[in-house]
């Protein structure tokens, strides 16, 4: 659902032009220093890129889901750092609050997180509660107008520099699976959370991962998110649901980058007399990738628009996110094939980045073979 054509197209052609204009000229400085610039922060911060998803009443843009997802397509042709920096609060970071917060909680929270004062972050990921998040270790004991939080949360993306933390804890001892799991809002001030240092990792520099501990940590009642015990992993299902739309358009964008790198490298690059984009196989490669595109761009745009219909989307979000990741790293290896061995080369070509880059959109929101049983278990439901 598209509000004002118009106004999109103008918001749309300011991201672009910060793409084209601040991001990529930087993307080899954040590589080397593992950090984005503040002022390009503040930038983004000025130009309201934190808020996109939350809503107007709360100082954010209220984007609809398909505005959302083609902000997204835009914003992640630069280096993954870049939307890595906004993403948690236009996606996993604020959803929450804003599907099931109390009005009390949106207020607080929801207008700092628009502004990008705040950064927020949720943590779900356990070392024993990965791929099955039900699993669910951290306790949340009731003492007086507090809960007592311990555990440990692993691999929660910037959780070294998050103000706040949306947490999902155990608040029933000895339930098992989704039952007696809540979630609540913690601000990194409060005694008892702290953080590990940033993981070293494979790709994606400039944007920081760490563990996330509660040790004794006392948060107020008022915290517990929307207000009700046990309701926490409906609300994390609910804040994956719409997120693993965006990140599908995260995946797809770099997807389109990567392939604009490889059609300006083989038109320069000559050999036998001829651009090497004039090889019927590598044209083959090319054709691939960008038909691979289009189908990840139209059907992560279909279920954009049926989710802003309010229309279920449990399967089309999972499939979304599974092929438009999947897709992403064809069309990576596709594309260093293309550069030949410059883009094995990091002195050479930034492609080899951008392939380790997206080799983690397989991984996290659900792998990929966790979304291929998902979406099995669905569609047999569906013809039981």
């Amino acid at each position: 659902m598209i509000r004002d054509q118009q106004a999109l197209e103008v918001l749309l052609a300011g991201i672009r032009q910060f793409v084209i204009d601040k991001a990529i000229p930087l993307e080899s400085q954040v590589e080397q220093h593992d950090e984005i610039p503040p002022a390009l922060v503040q930038h983004m911060r000025d130009n309201g890129f934190f808020g996109w998803s939350i809503p107007e009443t709360f100082g954010g843009a209220g984007l609809t889901t398909e505005e959302l997802v083609l902000a997204a397509l835009e914003l992640s042709q630069c280096s993954v750092a870049f939307r890595a920096r906004v993403g948690t609060n236009t996606g996993i970071g604020s959803e929450g609050i804003v599907a099931d917060g109390t009005d009390a909680q949106k207020r607080l929270y929801l207008p700092r997180l628009a502004s990008g004062e705040w950064t927020g972050c949720l943590a779900v990921t356990e070392p024993e509660a990965g791929s099955e998040a039900t699993h669910v270790l951290t306790s949340a004991r009731r003492d007086g107008d507090s809960y007592i939080l311990n555990g440990e949360k692993c691999y929660i993306t910037n959780a070294p520099l998050a103000d706040v933390f949306t947490v999902t804890a155990r608040t029933e001892p000895g339930s098992q699976g989704a039952n007696g799991v809540s979630t609540f809002i913690v601000e990194r001030t409060t005694p008892g959370l702290s953080t590990g240092a940033p993981y070293r990792k494979m790709g994606q520099a400039g944007s920081p991962v760490s563990a996330v501990y509660f040790d004794n940590c006392r948060v107020p009642a008022a915290n517990l998110l929307g207000g009700v015990e046990g309701r926490g992993f409906k609300t994390v299902m609910k804040t994956l649901n719409k997120q693993r739309i965006h990140l599908a358009a995260l995946s797809t964008g770099p997807a389109m980058r990567m392939l604009h790198m490889a059609i300006e490298h083989t038109s320069r690059r000559v050999q036998f007399g001829q651009p090497v984009a004039n090889m019927q196989l590598v044209q083959a490669m090319i054709a691939d990738c960008q038909t691979e595109i289009f189908a990840a761009r139209a059907m992560i745009l279909e279920t954009a628009r049926k989710r802003d219909r309010g229309e279920d989307v449990v399967l089309e979000a999972s499939m979304c996110k599974y092929y438009a990741t999947e897709m992403c790293g064809r069309v990576a290896d596709r594309c260093v094939q293309m550069f030949g061995g410059a883009g094995y080369i990091a002195d050479h070509a930034a492609i080899e980045r951008w392939y380790r880059d997206v080799r983690l959109f397989r991984l996290y929101e659900g792998t990929s073979q966790i979304h291929q049983l998902n979406i099995a278990r669905q569609v047999l439901a569906a013809h039981r």
